[in-house]
Protein backbone atom coordinates (compact mmCIF):
# COMPACT_ATOMS: atom_id res chain seq x y z
CA UNK A 1 0.00 0.00 0.00
CA UNK A 2 1.08 3.30 -0.58
CA UNK A 3 2.41 5.67 1.81
CA UNK A 4 0.35 8.74 2.18
CA UNK A 5 0.69 11.54 4.86
CA UNK A 6 -3.23 12.62 5.02
CA UNK A 7 -2.82 15.36 8.05
CA UNK A 8 -2.27 19.27 6.74
CA UNK A 9 -0.64 19.61 10.59
CA UNK A 10 2.51 17.60 9.57
CA UNK A 11 5.86 19.00 10.24
CA UNK A 12 6.44 21.19 6.99
CA UNK A 13 9.31 19.44 5.12
CA UNK A 14 11.02 19.47 1.85
CA UNK A 15 9.62 17.88 -1.43
CA UNK A 16 12.11 17.11 -3.88
CA UNK A 17 8.95 16.33 -6.19
CA UNK A 18 7.73 19.94 -6.48
CA UNK A 19 11.38 20.84 -7.40
CA UNK A 20 11.12 18.24 -10.18
CA UNK A 21 7.30 19.82 -11.30
CA UNK A 22 8.78 23.60 -11.19
CA UNK A 23 11.76 22.07 -13.48
CA UNK A 24 9.15 20.58 -15.59
CA UNK A 25 7.14 23.57 -15.81
CA UNK A 26 10.22 26.04 -16.59
CA UNK A 27 11.00 23.62 -19.34
CA UNK A 28 7.77 23.66 -21.00
CA UNK A 29 7.63 27.09 -21.20
CA UNK A 30 11.85 27.45 -22.90
CA UNK A 31 10.69 25.27 -25.35
CA UNK A 32 7.48 26.66 -26.22
CA UNK A 33 9.15 30.17 -26.56
CA UNK A 34 11.41 28.61 -28.99
CA UNK A 35 9.04 27.45 -31.31
CA UNK A 36 9.89 23.95 -31.28
CA UNK A 37 9.26 20.65 -30.51
CA UNK A 38 6.61 21.20 -27.21
CA UNK A 39 3.35 23.26 -28.87
CA UNK A 40 1.29 23.51 -25.40
CA UNK A 41 4.56 24.32 -23.26
CA UNK A 42 2.83 27.44 -22.38
CA UNK A 43 0.66 25.45 -20.05
CA UNK A 44 3.77 25.34 -17.62
CA UNK A 45 2.69 28.96 -16.51
CA UNK A 46 -0.10 27.17 -15.27
CA UNK A 47 1.33 24.40 -13.66
CA UNK A 48 3.44 27.66 -11.88
CA UNK A 49 -0.01 29.16 -10.81
CA UNK A 50 -1.44 26.13 -9.08
CA UNK A 51 2.26 25.83 -7.31
CA UNK A 52 2.27 28.92 -6.42
CA UNK A 53 -1.46 29.23 -4.78
CA UNK A 54 -0.86 25.33 -3.10
CA UNK A 55 2.56 26.61 -1.55
CA UNK A 56 1.51 30.14 -0.36
CA UNK A 57 -1.79 28.79 0.85
CA UNK A 58 -0.19 26.05 3.02
CA UNK A 59 2.40 27.86 4.09
CA UNK A 60 -0.54 30.80 5.36
CA UNK A 61 -2.55 28.18 6.97
CA UNK A 62 -0.02 26.45 8.66
CA UNK A 63 0.92 29.78 9.97
CA UNK A 64 -2.43 30.09 11.53
CA UNK A 65 -2.90 27.47 12.78
CA UNK A 66 0.15 27.68 14.68
CA UNK A 67 -0.09 31.17 15.93
CA UNK A 68 -3.84 32.23 15.48
CA UNK A 69 -3.17 34.33 13.01
CA UNK A 70 -1.25 35.23 10.13
CA UNK A 71 2.01 38.17 10.06
CA UNK A 72 1.73 39.72 6.87
CA UNK A 73 4.36 41.93 6.88
CA UNK A 74 6.78 38.76 7.17
CA UNK A 75 4.97 37.23 4.64
CA UNK A 76 5.22 40.34 2.23
CA UNK A 77 9.04 40.42 3.67
CA UNK A 78 9.77 37.15 1.90
CA UNK A 79 8.40 37.59 -1.23
CA UNK A 80 10.17 40.83 -1.52
CA UNK A 81 13.38 39.36 -0.52
CA UNK A 82 12.21 36.14 -2.90
CA UNK A 83 11.63 38.01 -5.95
CA UNK A 84 12.29 41.61 -6.25
CA UNK A 85 16.39 41.00 -5.66
CA UNK A 86 16.60 38.74 -9.39
CA UNK A 87 13.52 40.41 -10.59
CA UNK A 88 15.47 44.24 -10.53
CA UNK A 89 18.66 42.34 -11.53
CA UNK A 90 16.88 41.52 -14.72
CA UNK A 91 15.53 44.76 -15.76
CA UNK A 92 18.30 47.03 -15.78
CA UNK A 93 20.96 44.87 -17.13
CA UNK A 94 17.59 44.03 -20.39
CA UNK A 95 17.03 47.66 -19.98
CA UNK A 96 20.54 48.70 -20.31
CA UNK A 97 21.26 46.18 -23.20
CA UNK A 98 18.70 46.86 -25.31
CA UNK A 99 19.08 50.55 -25.00
CA UNK A 100 22.29 50.08 -25.87
CA UNK A 101 21.74 47.96 -29.15
CA UNK A 102 18.23 46.98 -30.00
CA UNK A 103 15.69 47.97 -32.62
CA UNK A 104 14.00 51.30 -31.56
CA UNK A 105 10.89 49.79 -31.76
CA UNK A 106 12.11 47.29 -29.38
CA UNK A 107 13.54 50.11 -26.66
CA UNK A 108 10.52 52.29 -26.71
CA UNK A 109 8.33 49.56 -25.83
CA UNK A 110 10.92 48.26 -23.38
CA UNK A 111 10.79 51.33 -21.51
CA UNK A 112 7.25 51.97 -21.74
CA UNK A 113 6.64 48.27 -19.99
CA UNK A 114 9.35 48.87 -17.71
CA UNK A 115 7.35 51.38 -14.50
CA UNK A 116 4.00 48.53 -15.41
CA UNK A 117 6.89 45.91 -14.53
CA UNK A 118 7.91 47.53 -11.63
CA UNK A 119 4.12 48.10 -10.16
CA UNK A 120 3.01 44.60 -10.74
CA UNK A 121 0.21 45.62 -13.38
CA UNK A 122 2.09 44.57 -16.61
CA UNK A 123 -0.58 42.19 -17.64
CA UNK A 124 -3.06 45.04 -18.04
CA UNK A 125 -1.16 47.65 -19.60
CA UNK A 126 -0.35 45.29 -22.26
CA UNK A 127 -4.27 44.17 -22.63
CA UNK A 128 -4.98 48.36 -22.31
CA UNK A 129 -2.28 48.50 -25.36
CA UNK A 130 -4.27 45.56 -27.62
CA UNK A 131 -0.77 43.58 -27.21
CA UNK A 132 -2.00 40.04 -28.49
CA UNK A 133 0.13 37.61 -26.44
CA UNK A 134 -0.85 35.19 -29.45
CA UNK A 135 0.36 37.52 -31.70
CA UNK A 136 3.46 36.00 -33.99
CA UNK A 137 4.19 38.39 -36.16
CA UNK A 138 4.12 41.67 -33.70
CA UNK A 139 6.99 43.26 -32.70
CA UNK A 140 8.42 41.18 -29.87
CA UNK A 141 8.73 43.03 -26.03
CA UNK A 142 11.58 42.08 -24.03
CA UNK A 143 9.21 42.34 -20.55
CA UNK A 144 5.50 40.51 -22.27
CA UNK A 145 6.43 37.06 -20.04
CA UNK A 146 6.16 39.05 -17.18
CA UNK A 147 2.61 39.50 -17.51
CA UNK A 148 2.38 35.94 -15.48
CA UNK A 149 4.52 37.24 -12.87
CA UNK A 150 2.25 40.13 -12.48
CA UNK A 151 -0.59 38.07 -12.16
CA UNK A 152 1.26 36.38 -9.35
CA UNK A 153 2.03 39.78 -7.21
CA UNK A 154 -1.17 40.67 -7.18
CA UNK A 155 -2.78 37.27 -5.73
CA UNK A 156 0.24 37.64 -2.80
CA UNK A 157 -0.97 41.07 -2.27
CA UNK A 158 -4.80 40.56 -1.75
CA UNK A 159 -4.68 36.40 -1.16
CA UNK A 160 -3.05 36.51 2.73
CA UNK A 161 -5.40 39.11 3.54
CA UNK A 162 -8.03 37.22 2.78
CA UNK A 163 -6.68 33.80 4.49
CA UNK A 164 -5.92 36.12 7.63
CA UNK A 165 -9.87 36.97 7.60
CA UNK A 166 -11.00 33.56 6.90
CA UNK A 167 -8.80 30.97 8.75
CA UNK A 168 -10.53 32.10 11.80
CA UNK A 169 -12.85 30.00 10.85
CA UNK A 170 -11.23 27.58 9.75
CA UNK A 171 -9.41 25.56 6.46
CA UNK A 172 -13.09 24.99 5.62
CA UNK A 173 -13.93 28.64 5.39
CA UNK A 174 -10.77 29.25 3.09
CA UNK A 175 -11.19 26.09 0.48
CA UNK A 176 -15.35 26.86 -0.08
CA UNK A 177 -14.20 30.94 -1.07
CA UNK A 178 -11.24 29.40 -2.43
CA UNK A 179 -13.68 27.13 -4.84
CA UNK A 180 -16.58 30.24 -4.94
CA UNK A 181 -14.13 32.44 -7.05
CA UNK A 182 -12.44 29.62 -9.15
CA UNK A 183 -16.10 28.94 -10.26
CA UNK A 184 -16.68 32.79 -10.92
CA UNK A 185 -12.96 33.26 -12.52
CA UNK A 186 -14.27 30.21 -14.73
CA UNK A 187 -17.59 32.10 -15.59
CA UNK A 188 -15.75 34.88 -16.35
CA UNK A 189 -13.29 33.88 -19.36
CA UNK A 190 -15.82 31.90 -20.71
CA UNK A 191 -18.42 34.66 -20.98
CA UNK A 192 -15.20 37.77 -21.67
CA UNK A 193 -13.70 35.07 -24.22
CA UNK A 194 -12.50 36.57 -28.10
CA UNK A 195 -12.25 33.19 -30.29
CA UNK A 196 -10.07 35.25 -32.83
CA UNK A 197 -8.19 36.55 -29.81
CA UNK A 198 -7.87 34.82 -26.44
CA UNK A 199 -5.30 37.28 -24.85
CA UNK A 200 -7.67 39.36 -22.64
CA UNK A 201 -9.20 35.78 -20.79
CA UNK A 202 -5.57 34.53 -21.00
CA UNK A 203 -3.75 37.35 -18.71
CA UNK A 204 -6.47 39.09 -17.18
CA UNK A 205 -6.10 38.33 -13.44
CA UNK A 206 -9.48 38.09 -12.78
CA UNK A 207 -9.77 35.27 -15.63
CA UNK A 208 -7.04 33.29 -14.25
CA UNK A 209 -7.52 33.24 -10.47
CA UNK A 210 -8.57 29.75 -10.92
CA UNK A 211 -5.32 28.72 -11.75
CA UNK A 212 -3.49 29.91 -8.74
CA UNK A 213 -6.94 29.27 -6.58
CA UNK A 214 -7.25 25.36 -6.86
CA UNK A 215 -4.25 24.79 -6.03
CA UNK A 216 -4.54 26.87 -3.05
CA UNK A 217 -7.99 24.79 -2.58
CA UNK A 218 -6.06 21.53 -2.48
CA UNK A 219 -3.46 22.99 0.59
CA UNK A 220 -6.72 23.11 2.79
CA UNK A 221 -7.18 20.48 5.22
CA UNK A 222 -10.46 19.32 4.84
CA UNK A 223 -9.88 18.63 1.04
CA UNK A 224 -6.31 17.09 1.55
CA UNK A 225 -7.97 14.35 3.98
CA UNK A 226 -10.38 13.90 1.44
CA UNK A 227 -7.55 12.95 -0.98
CA UNK A 228 -5.71 10.84 0.83
CA UNK A 229 -8.69 8.51 1.87
CA UNK A 230 -9.94 8.47 -1.85
CA UNK A 231 -6.15 7.75 -2.58
CA UNK A 232 -4.73 5.41 -0.22
CA UNK A 233 -4.12 2.84 -2.56
CA UNK A 234 -4.08 4.75 -6.07
CA UNK A 235 -2.28 7.32 -5.25
CA UNK A 236 0.61 6.22 -7.49
CA UNK A 237 -1.63 5.20 -10.33
CA UNK A 238 -3.33 8.56 -10.65
CA UNK A 239 -0.66 10.28 -10.41
CA UNK A 240 1.09 8.62 -13.31
CA UNK A 241 -2.16 9.17 -14.98
CA UNK A 242 -2.20 13.06 -14.20
CA UNK A 243 1.46 13.00 -15.47
CA UNK A 244 0.54 11.29 -18.61
CA UNK A 245 -2.35 13.33 -19.17
CA UNK A 246 -0.70 16.71 -18.50
CA UNK A 247 2.51 15.58 -20.83
CA UNK A 248 -0.02 14.51 -23.46
CA UNK A 249 -1.71 18.07 -23.56
CA UNK A 250 2.03 20.21 -23.81
CA UNK A 251 2.91 18.17 -26.75
CA UNK A 252 -0.51 18.47 -28.85
CA UNK A 253 -2.16 21.54 -27.97
CA UNK A 254 -2.21 24.72 -30.21
CA UNK A 255 -2.60 27.83 -28.12
CA UNK A 256 -3.79 29.67 -31.12
CA UNK A 257 -6.45 27.45 -32.68
CA UNK A 258 -7.00 25.22 -28.98
CA UNK A 259 -10.40 27.79 -28.43
CA UNK A 260 -11.69 24.86 -25.97
CA UNK A 261 -9.00 25.91 -23.72
CA UNK A 262 -10.74 28.93 -22.55
CA UNK A 263 -14.31 27.76 -22.34
CA UNK A 264 -12.97 25.01 -19.51
CA UNK A 265 -9.76 23.27 -20.69
CA UNK A 266 -7.55 25.87 -18.65
CA UNK A 267 -9.54 25.24 -15.51
CA UNK A 268 -9.33 21.51 -16.54
CA UNK A 269 -5.20 21.74 -16.98
CA UNK A 270 -4.90 23.50 -13.72
CA UNK A 271 -7.25 20.98 -11.87
CA UNK A 272 -5.05 18.57 -12.71
CA UNK A 273 -1.95 19.97 -12.05
CA UNK A 274 -3.03 21.40 -8.39
CA UNK A 275 -4.47 17.53 -7.45
CA UNK A 276 -0.74 16.38 -8.99
CA UNK A 277 0.64 18.86 -6.65
CA UNK A 278 -1.39 17.68 -3.36
CA UNK A 279 -0.83 13.79 -4.15
CA UNK A 280 2.87 14.66 -4.72
CA UNK A 281 2.67 15.99 -1.22
CA UNK A 282 0.63 13.48 0.06
CA UNK A 283 2.55 10.57 -1.33
CA UNK A 284 6.07 11.40 -1.50
CA UNK A 285 7.30 7.70 -2.28
CA UNK A 286 5.71 6.78 -5.26
CA UNK A 287 7.18 5.67 -8.59
CA UNK A 288 5.75 9.51 -10.26
CA UNK A 289 6.89 11.47 -7.20
CA UNK A 290 10.52 9.88 -7.43
CA UNK A 291 10.91 10.55 -11.46
CA UNK A 292 9.80 13.94 -10.95
CA UNK A 293 12.73 14.17 -7.96
CA UNK A 294 15.31 12.89 -10.91
CA UNK A 295 18.17 15.49 -9.95
CA UNK A 296 18.41 17.63 -13.48
CA UNK A 297 14.68 17.96 -13.12
CA UNK A 298 14.88 19.17 -9.18
CA UNK A 299 18.00 21.41 -10.49
CA UNK A 300 16.06 23.13 -13.31
CA UNK A 301 13.43 23.91 -10.53
CA UNK A 302 15.77 25.54 -8.27
CA UNK A 303 16.72 27.89 -10.85
CA UNK A 304 13.24 27.72 -12.34
CA UNK A 305 12.48 31.56 -11.31
CA UNK A 306 15.28 33.36 -12.54
CA UNK A 307 15.37 30.99 -16.23
CA UNK A 308 11.55 32.22 -16.67
CA UNK A 309 13.03 35.90 -16.23
CA UNK A 310 16.01 35.97 -18.51
CA UNK A 311 15.09 33.10 -21.13
CA UNK A 312 12.57 35.52 -22.85
CA UNK A 313 14.93 39.03 -23.31
CA UNK A 314 17.77 36.26 -24.30
CA UNK A 315 15.43 35.07 -27.08
CA UNK A 316 14.66 38.01 -28.21
CA UNK A 317 17.73 39.87 -28.67
CA UNK A 318 19.36 36.24 -29.99
CA UNK A 319 16.88 35.38 -32.56
CA UNK A 320 16.44 32.07 -31.78
CA UNK A 321 13.74 30.94 -34.54
CA UNK A 322 17.02 31.84 -36.79
CA UNK A 323 18.06 28.28 -36.72
CA UNK A 324 18.36 25.22 -34.11
CA UNK A 325 22.59 26.64 -33.40
CA UNK A 326 20.97 29.79 -32.38
CA UNK A 327 18.27 27.81 -30.14
CA UNK A 328 20.74 25.87 -28.61
CA UNK A 329 22.72 29.14 -27.68
CA UNK A 330 19.71 31.26 -26.48
CA UNK A 331 18.98 28.80 -23.90
CA UNK A 332 22.26 27.82 -22.89
CA UNK A 333 22.71 31.40 -22.47
CA UNK A 334 19.45 31.66 -20.59
CA UNK A 335 20.03 28.80 -18.08
CA UNK A 336 24.33 29.99 -17.54
CA UNK A 337 22.51 33.69 -16.32
CA UNK A 338 19.38 32.05 -14.58
CA UNK A 339 22.33 30.12 -12.64
CA UNK A 340 24.42 33.00 -11.77
CA UNK A 341 21.50 34.76 -10.84
CA UNK A 342 20.50 31.91 -8.32
CA UNK A 343 23.74 31.89 -6.82
CA UNK A 344 24.98 35.30 -6.97
CA UNK A 345 21.70 37.43 -6.12
CA UNK A 346 18.96 35.19 -5.14
CA UNK A 347 20.29 33.12 -2.63
CA UNK A 348 22.38 35.85 -0.80
CA UNK A 349 19.95 38.39 -0.51
CA UNK A 350 17.35 35.59 0.73
CA UNK A 351 19.22 33.52 2.78
CA UNK A 352 22.22 35.62 3.51
CA UNK A 353 21.46 39.56 4.13
CA UNK A 354 20.80 40.80 7.30
CA UNK A 355 20.63 44.21 5.48
CA UNK A 356 17.28 42.94 3.56
CA UNK A 357 15.67 41.93 6.89
CA UNK A 358 13.93 44.44 8.93
CA UNK A 359 14.26 48.44 9.02
CA UNK A 360 16.75 48.27 6.27
CA UNK A 361 14.79 46.00 4.67
CA UNK A 362 12.52 48.44 4.32
CA UNK A 363 14.29 51.19 2.74
CA UNK A 364 16.73 49.00 0.47
CA UNK A 365 13.57 48.07 -0.71
CA UNK A 366 12.66 51.66 -1.19
CA UNK A 367 16.40 52.86 -2.85
CA UNK A 368 15.29 50.28 -5.01
CA UNK A 369 12.27 51.42 -6.13
CA UNK A 370 13.62 54.93 -6.65
CA UNK A 371 16.26 53.40 -9.05
CA UNK A 372 14.50 51.49 -11.11
CA UNK A 373 12.28 54.84 -11.56
CA UNK A 374 14.98 56.45 -12.80
CA UNK A 375 16.18 54.08 -15.25
CA UNK A 376 12.91 54.29 -16.98
CA UNK A 377 12.75 58.24 -16.58
CA UNK A 378 16.37 58.82 -17.34
CA UNK A 379 16.89 56.67 -20.31
CA UNK A 380 16.34 58.44 -23.55
CA UNK A 381 13.48 56.83 -25.68
CA UNK A 382 14.34 57.22 -29.27
CA UNK A 383 12.02 59.42 -31.31
CA UNK A 384 8.46 57.28 -32.40
CA UNK A 385 9.06 56.46 -35.84
CA UNK A 386 7.59 58.86 -38.80
CA UNK A 387 6.11 58.23 -42.04
CA UNK A 388 6.73 60.52 -45.03
CA UNK A 389 3.28 60.68 -46.46
CA UNK A 390 4.39 62.89 -49.48
CA UNK A 391 6.36 59.51 -50.67
CA UNK A 392 3.25 58.08 -50.66
CA UNK A 393 1.62 56.80 -54.12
Amino acid sequence: MTEVHSTATAPKRYLSSLDGLRGAAVLGVLLFHTGRLVPGGFLGVDLFFALSGYLITDLLLREADRTGTVSLTAFWGRRIRRLVPALTMMLVVVTVVVWAVAPDDVVRTTLADGPWVQLDLVNWHLLAESASYWDRFASDRVFEHLWSIAVEEQFYAVWPVLVLVLARWGHRQVALTAALVCAGSLVLMIALLDPADPTRVYTGTDTRAFSLLLGAVVATRPVRDVLARAVDRWAGVLMSLLLAGIGTTWLLVDGVSSTWLFTGGLFAHSLCSALLIGLCALAPHTRAARILSWQPLRWFGQISYSLYLWHWPVFVLFSPDAGWGRTALACAVSVGIAALSKYLVEDPVRFRATWARGRSGVLAFGAVMICLALVWSLLPAPAPATIDLTTLG
